[in-house]
């Protein structure tokens, strides 16, 4: 427990205030009812099993900023980052700073940050390892670093830009609310250290001595309507009607007439000369994304069309036990099984991939990765006997068991009953897998992916790739007829058309966004502006291509091939500018520190050598296998069980 010192100031001391019965949010600001089991209970801090008898224990606190006292001298960061021992590359806190106005009458606004320990926290419902807590203690939401398997997705959801990935470490962590602190009565290590008296810390809603407002919001704070944080916020001086980041985002906040409230716009601050950059697009850490998105999307199309079509299309149905069958099913196995191991080798602690499943109650990721693994199961299954029907006689007559086993087993109607639920198995896992794969992209917290492109892009990939794999495979042998090329280049052609359909929603609806949405597309057509270009032809053309093979299917064996290639480089360029382009709701930084910009400069010419720089490179982190198998030696049947089972009660 935190040792609280004999003479405290009172600054840094919590106060016992009268305090409203619920929030702006029509939450209960007491977190618990009076005769909950969870009151009374120790937070066990470093293993000390003392209670706090601290009257306000159960009730929601938040901290309190006022922005006009905020003089930028990081105080605060540097005390968060001294008391959890955080690195120069990591930190909860951060201080960051828009302006508007010009010279001489210029206006700087900074806007310190930390967790907002929110009423409806993205992260939590996010994580699919089930590191998160909401505590009913102070109402702190709470991440366990050890159980963090490393892979980021809270920190796409979170609107704030709360919770921090080390790239060194490969985990999350984030600002606890100095629980301990709290727990002797003393305010968190931020408020007690800012010297402007700008921070400050209570039961929510409790507006602190001397302060008169408690906003919820203020220029560069994203919506507050996504999770409720509870965060409040004094600003009285007046502002410009336009405030910008002076980070590298592409972002102002403009005033509205109507409600005072500052949203987001674009901010040109590049101009609109088109660019190539390929080696930011294509050497992205996110590669590990594309490769699993599009390789899972092309297996799960390919198995839907042959194994579901493929019993009501004649075209398809002629494929069923051919020579191509075997190596087309291999193919969606290779290609999913790379796509998954890329994937699961992208997280921090990939030796710790199946903690995936925890929290398969409410995280899109953990739904994810069931259904694909459902579906990976049906595919493997069916596989598994489309190789038993090709060489299980040949096998039974090297063993000379004679044709007795391959009447009684091989030709027996059984065969074709497994052969089907195999297939309901995978098609099942690929609806819900494939569900909640566009789900998790569906994100408020980054409007450029929060619309119905995504849904598009995504079944139009499963439709576009999927269709030309059986092609592909039955060119060389020989199995590619006229109605096939017509069924299988539509299907094609059907995919291409929705993505095309999407790209022109998409540019229409986000190219005068009020939001960071229209950010994304300036930087899409800027910076990777060309590579937007070249997409877009590739994928015109490609419909085209498709379409003519639906016309004329006798052309096929001449424009098959420029169809595949057109087809898998549209598709990389694309999926690449999906994750390079995106940029989130996030607080604003400052010149150097918490700019992406920064970042990226420090990295690219070797300031991130130095770590008082404040940058650290990405790591790609080894699978630990002794790790893992120390943890299967040690871990009894009955606590795999007692986890099994709260994977489904969460």
């Amino acid at each position: 427990m935190f040792k609280r010192r004999e003479y405290e100031p009172d600054y840094a001391c919590l106060t016992d205030q009268p305090s409203k019965s619920h929030n702006r949010w029509g939450q209960s600001i007491e977190t618990v009812p009076p005769d909950d089991p969870r009151r009374g209970q120790s937070l066990n801090i470093n293993g000390d099993g003392w209670v706090s008898d601290n009257p306000n224990r159960y009730k929601q606190h938040g901290f309190f900023f006022n922005a006009d006292n905020c003089i930028a001298c990081h105080a605060c960061e540097a005390a968060c980052s001294e008391k959890n021992l955080n690195p120069p590359h990591h930190a909860f806190r951060s201080v960051g700073f828009v302006e508007g106005g010009s010279f001489p009458n210029v206006v700087r606004m900074n806007v310190s940050l930390a967790c907002n320990h929110c009423d409806d926290p993205a992260c939590l419902k996010g994580c699919p390892t089930r590191a998160y807590t909401k505590f009913a203690e102070y109402g702190a939401v709470l991440q366990d670093p050890d159980i963090c398997f490393g892979c980021g997705y809270c920190t796409w959801v979170c609107p704030y830009n709360a919770p921090q990935l080390d790239p060194v470490k490969g985990v999350v962590s984030k600002c606890n609310m100095c629980v301990d602190r709290l727990e002797v009565g003393l305010k968190p290590a931020c408020v007690a250290a800012c010297v402007g008296r700008a921070l400050d810390f209570g039961v929510v809603e409790n507006v602190p001595e001397g302060r008169i407002l408690a906003q919820v919001a203020v220029p560069g704070f994203p919506l507050p309507d996504i999770t409720h944080p509870n965060t409040r916020f004094q600003q009285l001086r007046s502002l410009p009607r336009d405030m910008r980041r002076v980070d590298s985002m592409p972002i102002k906040y403009h005033r509205d007439d109507d409600s005072g409230a500052y949203v987001p716009m674009l901010d040109p601050k590049y101009g609109f000369e088109r660019h190539w950059s390929l080696k930011k697009l294509l050497g992205s850490h996110e590669n590990s994304h594309i490769a699993f998105t599009l390789t899972a999307q092309l297996a799960a199309g390919a198995f839907a069309l042959l194994a579901a079509l493929g019993t009501v299309l004649d075209p398809l149905r002629a494929l069923h036990g051919s020579a191509m069958w075997l190596p087309s099913l291999f193919a969606m196995f290779v290609l999913l099984m790379f796509g998954m191991t890329k994937l699961n080798l992208h997280l921090g602690r990939p030796h710790r991939f199946y903690r995936g499943y925890y929290g398969l109650r409410y995280s899109p990721v953990a739904k994810e990765i069931f259904g694909v693994t459902v579906f990976t199961v049906g595919l493997s299954g069916y596989l598994a006997l489309a190789v038993v029907r090709a060489f299980g006689a040949d096998v039974v007559s090297w063993l000379g068991l004679g044709g007795y086993i391959l009447t009684a087993w091989f030709a027996h109607p059984l065969m074709t009953v497994a052969e089907y639920l195999w297939a309901l198995v995978g098609l099942l896992g690929i609806a819900y897998g494939g569900f909640y794969m566009i789900r998790l992209y569906r994100i408020k917290a980054r409007p450029y992916w929060n619309h119905w492109h995504t849904d598009a892009s995504f079944v139009g990939s499963a439709l576009s790739l999927g269709a030309l794999l059986p092609l592909a495979v039955a060119l060389p042998f020989g199995l590619v007829t006229e109605p096939l090329v017509q069924v299988l280049a539509g299907a094609s052609a059907l995919g291409l058309a929705l993505e095309g359909a999407a790209l022109i929603a998409h540019a229409r609806d986000l190219r005068d966004a009020k939001s960071e949405g229209a950010a994304s597309f300036y930087i899409q057509t800027t910076k990777f502006g060309y590579p937007y270009l070249l997409r877009n032809g590739l994928l015109a053309a490609a419909l085209l291509l498709a379409l003519g093979l639906v016309v004329v299917p006798g052309a096929g064996l001449w424009l098959l091939l420029p169809l595949f290639a057109l087809a898998v480089m549209q598709s990389i360029l694309g999926r690449a500018l999906f994750f390079a382009a995106v940029i989130p709701t996030t607080m604003p930084g400052s010149f150097f520190w918490r700019n992406p910009g920064f970042v990226e400069h420090a990295r690219d010419i070797g300031l991130a050598d130095m770590p008082q720089v404040g940058v650290a490179y990405e790591h790609h982190h080894h699978f630990k296998i002794g790790e893992l198998l120390e943890t299967v030696r040690n871990t009894t049947p009955r606590e795999i069980w007692a986890q099994t089972k709260r994977v489904f009660t969460g």
